[in-house]
């Protein structure tokens, strides 16, 4: 008895110790596909979509550590997303205006002559960089600290979560004297020094925002094949059996959705200068169920599967919204309870199933 489980629980890092090789060709794979074909054969243009999925997909990254390892349905990333995509926003229009002036929506839109105290910190690039990850996770953190210290999980976790996030939404649209309101941030004329109406420069952003999905996806893997990500899993099967061990489960929960709140807000900071524009109406709670919507698909427990879900969802969204402005809405919500109710891991276990019902009927057919 003492053997069988001691091999049952040595089998999950066998397994992540043997993936090694096959997970290194896969990332190496990703990296010639994003740094040397994409850049090849796309145009500037479509190479800009290109890099406003991978910032979705960004998003989709963190929604596979909390979501489908830690069983949190977060439908509230729009929130962390706004907020580095509005922490980055703040220091690039300060940038534009220059050292002592008005960005150009206040001198429109303001009564005060005098910026406000809270934008002061982020004309300087190292605090808005640090901004952009450190917010997210720092309202993460409280917020999960109270709603995981008190037990709450489930379907009123992810409307605590969307309320949240159409609060912080309104809260913008209130703001136009400060925040630019509905219209949001935009017309950015740098980025960090570069000239973002320069192709050249827009590829740049592109290349960053390429190396950064590679990484969070290297990051998120170590963490899901670490001892913590296996801990995880074990929070989401049976908290009391992991309170019983010593463990508090608030806590591995807590770490998983600051981490992720983290990814969603550096996602957003690069969404920024790629797309050029940040306002309430990419934030709200419909966003957010779009950013959860392309992991669902592609499968919440499989990283590959949710990144590619994410980017597959979100070039359906461009290509087919223009032609059924009306229909893809809805499309797109029926995905995501098909997804969730008949397909729980998404596409990512597809493969598997048919795998697993072929060796059973092949099995059976011998028994025969």
């Amino acid at each position: 008895m003492t053997d069988t489980t001691t091999e049952t629980a040595k089998a999950p890092r066998r397994f992540a110790a043997g993936s090694g090789p096959r997970a290194a060709a896969g990332f190496a794979l990703g990296a010639a596909l994003l740094f040397g074909i994409a850049p090849l054969l796309l145009s500037d243009f479509r190479l800009g979509l290109l890099a406003k999925y991978l910032c979705i997909a960004m998003v989709a990254v963190g929604v596979c550590l909390a979501w489908g390892r830690g069983g949190m349905l977060t439908l509230g990333q729009g929130l962390f997303f706004g907020l580095g995509g509005y922490a980055m926003a703040m220091h690039l229009k300060l940038a534009d205006a220059g050292p002592g002036q008005l960005p150009d929506f206040m001198l429109l839109y303001g009564t005060n002559p005098e910026l406000p105290w809270w934008w002061r910190p982020f004309e300087s690039p190292v605090f808005a960089l640090a901004a952009t990850v450190l917010i997210p996770m720092a309202v993460a953190a409280l917020l999960g600290f109270f709603v995981f210290g008190r037990g709450v999980k489930g379907a009123y976790f992810a409307i605590l979560s969307q309320a949240l996030t159409a609060a912080f939404a309104i809260w913008l649209v209130g703001q136009q004297a400060t925040t630019g309101g509905t219209n949001g941030l935009t017309d950015f004329q740098g980025f960090f020094g570069y000239d973002l109406d320069d192709p050249v420069n827009q590829r740049l952003v592109y290349f960053i925002i390429a190396a950064a999905l590679l990484l969070l996806m290297v990051l998120a893997r170590q963490l899901i094949h670490s001892r913590y990500g296996e801990l995880l899993v074990a929070v989401r099967d049976s908290e009391e059996r992991v309170r019983f061990l010593g463990y508090n489960p608030a806590h591995v929960k807590l770490a998983a959705y600051v981490t992720a709140a983290g990814m969603a807000g550096l996602a957003g900071a690069l969404f920024v200068p790629a797309v050029g524009i940040v306002s309430p109406a990419l934030i709200g709670i419909v966003p957010s169920i779009e950013l959860v919507i392309g992991a669902a698909v592609g499968g919440r427990a499989s990283l590959v599967g949710a990144v590619l879900g994410a980017l597959a969802v979100a070039w359906a969204k461009t290509a087919l919204s223009e032609e059924f402005p009306a229909v893809w809405t809805y499309f797109q919500g029926l995905l995501f309870v098909v997804a969730v109710a008949f397909l729980p891991g998404g596409l990512a276990s597809l493969v598997k199933t048919v795998r697993r019902k072929a060796a059973s009927r092949a099995a059976s057919g011998e028994a025969l």
